[in-house]
């Protein structure tokens, strides 16, 4: 029985322990208890029977006892008691003899209830997440460096990433786990991120040169099907990443109001679905006599119309910040702002998709996103123009490609300064060979020049990576990259690209490792 006590409070101990784990390490902490709850309920039963069968068959010899000896039931009931008062301290010592009594039942009950507790736990709790690591070189020796054009707004990714970075995602379902249609559900989301520069896997410099940074990026409570004329609505209070929009070949975000707020989205309004929300950001490092400088957004989507070839929605936004006095006794302008977009999606279109966009933004909201500009005196007059084409194309499970392309014009407002512009455009095919193994191939092309007339020109970029993936999908991941990067720009970008290592030089070349994937 001690033996006994010791299982089950060893289940109860690893009941509260797996309470803290992850997902993964709850599965595995479920999947032991079980066995040990069957591998115990087995000998208990086994026992019992065995000792049953001793008693009747000493129970038929009672009937002729031989003189001068102790009868076989006396026995058998001193071996019974024996065996169950026995306080053995053997570890793993077996149940010799031992009648399982209620308690014990109790316990097993209640370690079953335990472990139907633990069941559910493990299918409220969700845990996603991004990862990208590696290492790599370049042609001078030195640790791999990124190739990005000046005033561009994203480079080519593909053996371009010169640091390891991740997103961790833990979500909570309170509510309703399984989201069925006749109850209201509720859920926390809370993300992590993680961004090193690959100098060392603890790194601890002078002047925190290269050191890690890791930061909170959502941290919300989200509540669906609360009200019963719009059960697919869903309500929200928090930080979070905010409908961004995403190329994925090059990183290109041409639409990210993430930030802090609170809204509603998929609301039906019959033609569609309508989205509403609340944005704001600031800036610490810029204060006046109104606290820090607050850039607040309201943020209107109709989205999921159905129209010719796909579906269409559209985007606006009125953004306002409030200025004043600084410490100096210089004037931050007050400024508004408003922008727009639409936007048209193919979503099955040859084994992928196709998305085009148009945007355009004016002042506070010309950014596209809840950040805040620097204040110069002319940023109510600033715009910015986007057109945005990616898509994904995959015939069969043999190859597949996007080709992208980006067009911006934007202006600071200042009068003296051109447009700054930025065009892009480029692809990444992969060819499937079997199941695993694959060969990426990336080309990309991006031209800028600067407002005030600094730089411009082209750079142009090539990788080729062979690649063991988990199947023939383009985001099929995890995968494991070998890379070889070259690129070339014009003369009038030297000294903006490359860093220290092609200060002087029109080209650059890059080598190394990388394994990305996502869950």
């Amino acid at each position: 029985m001690k033996h006994l006590s010791y299982v089950t409070a060893g289940m109860l101990c690893s009941i509260s322990i797996a309470s803290a784990q992850t997902s993964g390490q709850l599965q595995q902490q479920l999947q032991e208890l079980k066995q040990q709850y069957v591998e115990t309920a087995r000998a208990l039963e086994q026992r019992i029977a065995a000792l049953e069968q001793q008693i009747e068959k000493e129970k038929a010899a009672a009937a002729t006892p031989k003189e001068g000896t102790v009868s076989a039931t006396e026995l058998a009931k001193e071996a019974a008691t024996k065996s169950v008062l026995s306080q053995s301290d053997q570890v793993g010592a077996t149940f010799q003899g031992a009648v399982a009594s209620e308690p014990t039942y109790d316990l097993l009950r209640e370690a079953d209830q335990k472990i139907e507790k633990l069941e559910q736990q493990v299918g409220s709790f969700e845990f996603h997440g991004y990862f990208r690591s590696g290492y790599g070189q370049n042609s001078a020796g030195g640790q791999q460096v990124a190739f990005e054009a000046p005033g561009a707004g994203a480079k080519y990714r593909l053996g371009n990433e010169a640091e390891t970075y991740g997103e961790f995602i833990f979500v909570n379902n309170w509510l309703n786990p399984d989201h069925a249609t006749d109850k209201a559900w509720m859920k926390t989301e809370v993300m992590l991120e993680a961004n090193t520069s690959n100098s060392a896997s603890y790194a601890n410099f002078r002047g925190d040169a290269g050191n890690d940074q890791f930061r909170l990026r959502e941290a919300f409570v989200q509540a669906g099907n609360v009200l019963q004329s719009q059960p697919d609505a869903k309500f929200w209070i928090g930080e979070r990443y905010y409908r961004r929009q995403h190329i994925e070949i090059n990183d290109f975000y041409p639409l990210d109001m993430s930030g802090y707020g609170g809204g509603v989205e998929d609301l039906n309004v019959r033609i569609g679905k309508l989205a509403v929300a609340y944005l704001a950001g600031a800036r610490p490092d810029i204060v006046t006599a109104n606290g820090y400088l607050a850039k607040n957004n309201v943020d209107v989507r109709l989205y999921g119309l159905k129209g010719p070839a796909g579906l269409w929605s559209g985007w606006f936004n009125f953004a306002t910040t409030k200025g004043g006095k600084d410490s100096t006794g210089g004037v931050v302008p007050t400024t508004n702002g408003y922008a727009f977009g639409l936007r048209h999606q193919s979503l099955e279109w040859h084994g992928g998709y196709h998305t085009f966009m148009a945007q355009y933004g004016t002042g506070a909201a010309s950014n596209f996103s809840t950040s805040i500009d620097d204040p110069t005196p002319y940023i109510h007059n600033s715009a910015r123009l986007q057109f945005i084409e990616h898509l994904l194309f995959q015939p069969n499970d043999k190859f597949a490609i996007m080709p992208i392309f980006v067009y911006q014009r934007a202006k600071d407002g200042n009068p003296r300064h051109d447009w700054n512009q930025w065009i892009s455009f480029g692809a990444r095919p992969e060819v499937f060979f079997t199941k695993y193994l694959s060969m990426a191939l990336e080309a990309g092309f991006d031209h800028t020049k600067s407002p005030s007339g600094q730089y411009e020109g082209w750079l142009r970029k090539v990788t080729i990576a062979p690649q063991i993936g988990a199947g023939r999908k383009f985001f099929s991941r995890p995968v494991l990259r070998a890379f070889l990067t070259y690129a070339n720009w014009s003369d009038g970008l030297r000294g903006f690209i490359g860093g220290q290592p092609y200060l002087r030089k029109t080209n650059g070349l890059t080598y190394g490792l990388q394994a990305e994937t996502w869950w």
